[in-house]
């Protein structure tokens, strides 16, 4: 039977002050009355039961008014994740945060209450992260949806509060991996489920209600275009090889694999084997592996002592020179805000990045071999000679950590035209006092205390 548990009721709009019930469909026996009435009613029949898999029934005087399907989204949008901002990495971990209207079926008769189904997706939408929580575990914070242009306006959706952004490229779902083109693209329409979904979805970290959703990043997943990668492994290729002229894996290909598992946020040697090993095979030939001897299909990809060995003797002035301009020419405007990400391998060799904030993609890079420490290697100086380039930072705000809390790093980024927000923390006691003075004498919204520290910009302090 229907569960009543996590109902929300609204009061039924026109007609009838009758109550409306959104409730989860329970049991054998609903869910086969469910599947029968959208095969006999809906044009697109029942939905198949894929991934986390949601029925909704309304029910109005003890009636079914009205069915819904919420099924996983769909794995790229272009017109969505342009409208959320996330990067690649982030839709593919956090996909299951976002879900899918699939089927919508008014069991009324035509036009007979003309604002019953606007009525109906707000209720809906008003108890589905509840009710999502409590079958499996997380609360999504969007929901998609699609129409036919050719047959539906979408008018309830809109009354509803969904945003329209767009259209799909007119492509369906044939099997598990592959699309075929059917030339019909559907209008795309977004809700959020929280005021803050899309901030959430490119938040450095997922709050705990979102955590339980999270998926680690699968097979094929990079941050950078598939048109980006080729030049990328030639520009590599310039690299000098301290190897010998006899290795199987060229240093472009390695570096390749190098540089982008940084990009994802991987830490350690063993890390950028396993991403490199979740490289697909057409992602492989566009980075110049070799095929596998005997093999016409499958390329090789190198093991731990490969990586360890290029690191370990690898010229890191030649690299950076290579990254920088590789990402120079093809940065075009730079985006308006930067974080300083720096990255050790296993203590052998590291990158400093300034990254952008909505794609976490490096617009400029340096190699350190230390976090703390002298000389120019370390990342508090390669982030100062860094930040001292021409027009890596006009008209952008830089970010940092409370390493970076330096007074030679603020006034690189200043004198080269940008801004800067950085972190305060009590190992600078004078500094950490002197701004919490200022907020209790000003309240200045140029700064946010926390349990770790404060952010100071050169606005203030």
């Amino acid at each position: 039977m229907t569960d009543r548990r996590n109902v929300k009721s609204i009061d039924k709009p026109e007609k009838s002050d009758s109550k409306l019930e959104v409730l989860i469909v329970r049991g054998k026996r609903d869910e086969v009355r469910f599947d029968k009435l959208l095969t006999s009613d809906h044009y697109l029949g029942a939905a198949d039961r894929v991934g986390d898999f949601l029925r909704q029934v309304v029910v109005r005087d003890g009636e079914w008014v009205a069915l819904l399907v919420w099924a996983p989204a769909c794995y790229a949008i272009k017109d969505r994740d342009q409208w959320i901002g996330w990067h690649a990495t982030q839709r593919v971990e956090r996909l299951k945060l976002i879900v899918q209207n699939r089927r919508f079926l008014l069991l009324t008769e035509k036009g007979a209450e003309p604002n019953l189904a606007s009525s109906i997706l707000a209720a809906s939408t008003r108890v589905l992260t509840a009710q999502w929580k409590e079958q499996f575990g997380y609360e999504p914070v969007l929901a998609e949806t699609f129409t036919d242009p050719e047959a539906y306006a979408g008018t309830c959706y809109k009354a509803a509060g969904w945003e329209a952004v767009g259209k799909s490229k007119g492509y369906g779902r044939h099997r598990a991996d592959f699309y075929i083109k059917h030339d019909k693209p559907k209008r795309l329409w977004l809700k959020p489920l929280c005021p803050q979904a899309r901030s959430i979805l490119c938040a450095a970290n997922l709050t705990p209600p979102q955590q339980p959703g999270e998926t680690a990043a699968p097979t094929g997943t990079l941050p950078l275009k598939t048109g980006q990668m080729r030049s990328f492994f030639e520009a590599l290729q310039t690299v000098p090889d301290p190897r010998a002229g006899n290795t199987r894996f060229r240093i472009g290909s390695v570096l390749s694999v190098v540089a982008m598992a940084l990009m994802c946020g991987q830490r350690d040697i063993s890390q950028i084997q396993r991403f490199g090993w979740r490289l697909s095979q057409s992602q492989r030939g566009l980075l110049g592996f070799p095929m596998k001897k005997g093999s016409k299909r499958f390329r090789e990809i190198p093991g731990y002592n490969v990586y360890y060995e290029v690191l370990k003797r690898l010229d890191l002035d030649q690299l950076a020179r290579v990254l920088n301009g590789w990402l120079t020419a093809r940065a075009g405007d730079l985006p308006g805000a930067l974080a300083l990400d720096g990255k050790m391998v296993r203590e052998l060799v590291g990158t400093l990045s300034l990254v952008d904030h909505d794609t976490g993609v490096p617009v400029a890079t340096a190699v350190i071999n230390q976090k703390q420490g002298d000389g120019n290697r370390c990342e508090l100086k390669a982030a100062q000679i860094l930040l001292a380039s021409p027009s890596v930072v006009e008209g952008h705000i830089v970010t940092g950590d409370a390493l970076h809390t330096q007074r030679e790093t603020a006034k690189a980024i200043v004198e080269h035209g940008g801004d800067y927000l950085l972190q305060v923390k009590g190992n600078q006691p004078s500094l950490h006092e002197k701004v919490e003075k200022r907020i209790a004498a000003q309240g200045s919204p140029f700064f946010a205390k926390t349990k770790k520290g404060m952010g100071a910009s050169n606005n203030g302090t």
